[in-house]
């Protein structure tokens, strides 16, 4: 099945796409799971992981680095690595302000806890951390973001670093391209970009123009594209359109980690299976829910997949009356009850392919510290680092 928008998208010819290099890292076909807060945590990435094979690249969700040298036990537990995860490429995302932090966290993650892959996150757009002057805000200070990520990637030795940004913080004050240069001059294996501004959240479309002109200014390493992946033929056409190295997946596989199936079906030059039905889905969010109690435990698991229930069941018929019962579930057996009379031979919806997942239709004044872009030339963090529950919150690029 495909949209109207893909519907004379080719697949992949033999050799057209090369395997992305992330230092000695080689992933292919060149596609990148997104690290999202709450979201991209083991029990999910392990979904994703069976649908492709194993193939592709499966970021953490979102830790900061403060609380992982701290060693709080929840931010312990979100960097943590699920069983099938096990001898696969492991990849975290650090989130920080300070130099001294983001260094002692990397070296942790190298040294202590055997990681394959750092990512560094410059492109939250959340209230509460470009208010502190982090995430999308801080690429404004391309001079602290320079000794940011020469600490990491110092400190992370042979492990090779990347950092994920925003086109800028509005219209009037774009960023991406010094991030961009800050990236490849200062050591790290690749970049990428979220196609949008944080003044956007995720509401309109991306600009993939962004992205071409970030891959002219940075050549000597990788440059990844994200934003608006929606289906597997959406990658191809941004990697044919910009020439950039390879897409980062985020919101477009919310409720759909078969989408990752069909990314390596049409990079491998094969029509990608239809969609599964009704049934399927159901059966796939049950053995998330199963996933995310083997993780967290039963109680933290169904306050979890009650917003999964949404993404999952998006744009079926008939779905929207179960959804009250769907967001009350506390314990598996009324998940399972919840879902039990749902015709499992009811095919996969049209609309389900593009419909977005995550909340859109509005945008925002971007809060910055009171005379931030006044001294974009400073390199000092303004404030310490959140722990983990201070900067809990919807977060990723």
């Amino acid at each position: 099945m495909r949209s109207s928008l893909n519907a004379d998208v080719p697949v992949a010819r033999p050799g057209e796409f090369a395997p992305l290099r992330i230092g000695s890292l080689s992933v292919d076909p060149p596609v990148v799971l997104a690290p999202m807060a709450g979201v991209t945590n083991a029990p999910f990435r392990t979904l994703c992981r069976r649908f492709s094979d194993q193939r592709c690249l499966y970021v953490s969700e979102m830790i900061t680095a403060r609380s992982f040298v701290m060693g709080h036990e929840k931010t312990l537990r979100l960097a943590s690595f699920g069983e099938e995860e096990q001898g696969t490429v492991r990849s975290v995302q650090l989130y920080g302000t300070h130099p001294s932090s983001l260094g002692k966290a990397a070296r942790i993650l190298s040294q202590d806890w055997g990681v394959d892959h750092i990512d560094m996150n410059f492109g939250c757009p959340v209230r509460k951390v470009t208010s502190a002057g982090g995430g999308s805000a801080l690429p404004a200070r391309p001079r602290l973001l320079a000794r940011l990520v020469r600490s990491a990637v110092e400190s992370a030795g042979h492990v090779p670093v990347t950092i994920k940004f925003r086109i800028g913080i509005d219209d009037d004050v774009t960023t991406f391209l010094d991030a961009g240069r800050v990236g490849e001059s200062e050591g790290c294996a690749a970049v990428a970009l979220h196609a949008r501004t944080a003044a956007q959240l995720y509401n309109g479309d991306a600009d993939w123009t962004a992205i071409a002109r970030l891959k002219e200014a940075v050549q000597s390493i990788p440059v990844l594209g994200n934003g608006d992946i929606f289906e597997a033929f959406d990658a191809l056409r941004m990697m044919r359109e910009t020439g950039c190295d390879g897409v980062v997946v985020g919101r477009g596989c919310l409720g759909r980690p078969w989408l990752f199936r069909d990314l390596c079906d049409v990079f491998d030059g094969r029509e990608p299976a239809a969609p599964p039905g009704l049934g399927e889905v159901r059966d796939t969010l049950i053995e998330h829910a199963d996933l995310l109690t083997g993780f967290f435990g039963e109680s933290i698991a169904m306050f979890h997949i009650r917003k999964w229930s949404g993404w999952y069941l998006k744009s079926f018929p008939g779905v929207r009356r179960m959804m009250d019962t769907l967001h009350r579930v506390t314990t598996r057996a009324e998940l399972v009850a919840a879902v039990a009379d749902l015709d499992p031979d009811v095919p996969y919806p049209e609309a389900a392919l593009r419909v977005r997942r995550c909340k859109t239709g509005r945008t925002q004044k971007v809060s910055l510290p009171e005379g931030f872009l006044d001294d974009r030339d400073c390199d000092e963090p303004l404030f310490a680092d959140p722990t983990e529950d201070e900067a809990e919150g919807p977060g990723g690029g």
